[in-house]
């Protein structure tokens, strides 16, 4: 299989599998786990994931990762666009997939973990101040991938601490904006559902990038420069 190949195909699966378990866990036992549960589920979704698919692609299953990598010259654009149409077509059948198992139950399907803002989702927050947090969200964990991922004596605990680093960041933005930090798993719960889902998921295809951007910015600024002067 070709190595670009083997690079698409993994980011598919990981894609995948985040959306089924960690939205499936939100829209399948929300209640039940409670926000530190949902946390755990994407989170830990991660750490899998990374020590699987991690040595293939880098586990980016993200199109806001592959974007600051992008941006930060360790991803061509042509690996761009591959891994991020892989991400988009993981997180629609991640979710095609959550939609029928809840569909067999007889059941009308409501929720598929999707992300919202607005009267009747979380808090009720405004559209500024979701993507404001989502920024936030997105620019705590794009930032953390560049520290930990930074050095190679990093590489056996990496997968670990983006993980869990995911979980955190969702613990607070869960009640907000159902957290997303990640374009790919916001559109394909948006995709299935439509409706108010699929007319607010622009500030959750916008708002990762722009928290990646800055969050690369701020690396940039502040460790390399602070690499270079120990």
């Amino acid at each position: 299989m070709n190595a670009s190949f083997k690079k698409y195909v993994a980011e598919f699966i990981g894609t995948f599998v985040l959306v089924l378990f960690g939205c499936g866990s939100a829209a399948t036992a929300g209640g039940e786990l409670g926000y530190l549960g949902i946390a755990l589920a994407f989170g830990l979704t991660i750490v899998a994931m990374a020590y699987v698919i991690g040595p293939v692609s880098g586990c980016h299953i993200n199109p806001a990762v592959s974007f600051a990598m992008l941006i930060s010259r360790k991803l061509t654009v042509t690996h761009f666009i591959g891994y991020v149409v892989s991400q988009i077509a993981g997180a629609i059948a991640g979710s095609a997939l959550l939609y029928a198992i809840i569909d067999s139950t007889g059941k009308a399907v409501t929720g598929l973990g999707q992300n919202g803002f607005g009267a009747g989702y979380g808090i009720g927050i405004p559209a500024l101040m979701a993507v404001i947090v989502e920024v936030l969200l997105t620019f705590v964990f794009i930032y953390t991938i560049l520290g930990v991922t930074s050095g190679e004596s990093n590489g056996s605990v990496a997968g670990l601490v983006i993980g869990l680093t995911l979980a955190f960041v969702h613990i607070l933005g869960i009640g907000l904006t159902g957290t997303s930090v990640n374009p790919a798993r916001s559109l394909g719960p948006a995709v299935l559902l439509g409706g108010q889902a699929l007319s607010q998921v622009w500030v959750f295809l916008i708002s990762p990038l722009a928290g990646a951007a800055l969050a690369v910015a701020a690396y940039r600024g502040l460790n390399r420069n602070q690499e270079k002067n120990t």
